[in-house]
């Protein structure tokens, strides 16, 4: 039961305002995963993410973000 509520949150995750399924929360959603890895990496191993790498994974998720605060519900 709890597995298929994790699921279901995470596909809930990745669709848009309209419910369809978006590459653009995807891309989103993979840049923060990446964000938390190279923050972990560089945190306990001491492995340097280079700073306009950080920088660059910053700005896709502010721009993904952003994307979906200023898209409109379609009417139907």
């Amino acid at each position: 039961m709890k597995q298929k509520r994790i699921v279901l949150f995470l596909l809930q995750l990745f669709k848009d305002k309209d419910g369809n399924f978006s590459l653009r929360e995807l891309a989103t959603a993979l840049f923060i995963v990446v964000l938390i890895v190279s923050w972990i990496a560089q945190q306990f191993f001491k492995l340097d993410v280079p700073e306009f790498m950080f920088w660059a994974f910053v700005s896709m998720v502010s721009a993904g973000c952003f994307g979906y605060s200023i898209e409109k519900k379609t009417k139907s």
